[in-house]
């Protein structure tokens, strides 16, 4: 029986940095919902063409969409060793509708990865964040400074910012995700499902170096 695992945290906390390299290290395919729906939707898939039409209107991509995309994923020969889901399932009916998935595919959560991460760390990592157009340099205004302020040390172009993190922005998301996808945690609990807990706040080689032990045998 595969055995697969949920990484979860708030925006900004590293799940996706975090996932690729456990995903590399154990051979493992990553899952996140954004992934799963644009790689569907660029193939052209039924699933795909019907997520698109919600998108296309601004509207939420359903559950069954979802979940039905996710389970092409699993039933492909990628995830024969394990997936690793990256900040899914978002919602309680999301959770529920994993869990019978799983059991139609004869696989099991094994555990469930939190990065435990401040909300006010959150907000200066990623409004803290500028780029360059020009040559794509990322920056953090308050961990990684350009020598310059403004200007991006290796071509002098004007840095920019992403509207989606402006403060307010990510605070309205950080009220999102510990209203809906916090109490996952509780439901997990309820399902004798193992919840290990990391302070990401540290470098990647430290987060990495916890999170690495726990997916061995």
């Amino acid at each position: 029986m595969q055995e697969d695992l949920i990484l979860f945290g708030p925006p900004g906390a590293g799940k996706g940095t975090q996932g690729a390299l456990l995903a590399e290290r154990y051979g493992l395919l990553r899952l996140s919902t954004g992934d799963v729906l644009r790689d569907a939707v660029q193939r052209g898939t039924q699933l795909g063409l019907e997520a698109q039409r919600f998108m296309n209107a601004g509207e939420l991509v359903p559950d069954s969409v979802i979940l039905g995309i996710v389970r092409d994923h699993l039933s492909g020969a990628a995830a024969q060793r394990g997936v690793i889901f990256d900040g899914f399932p978002r919602t309680l009916p999301q959770a529920q509708g994993l869990d019978g998935l799983l059991v139609q595919l004869g696989r099991r959560l094994r555990a469930v990865l939190v990065l435990d991460v401040d909300d006010d760390t959150i907000v200066k990592r990623l409004s803290g964040r500028r780029s360059c157009p020009t040559c794509g340099a990322v920056y953090n205004v308050y961990f990684e400074p350009p020598r310059q302020q403004g200007r991006c040390d290796a071509c002098g172009a004007e840095l920019t910012q992403r509207p989606d993190d402006a403060a307010d922005t990510i605070r309205r998301r950080l009220q999102v995700y510990h209203a809906q996808t916090a109490p996952l945690l509780d439901y997990y609990d309820a399902a004798s499902v193992v919840v290990h807990r990391v302070d990401g706040e540290r470098s990647i080689e430290e987060v990495q170096a916890d999170l690495a032990p726990l997916l061995l045998p």
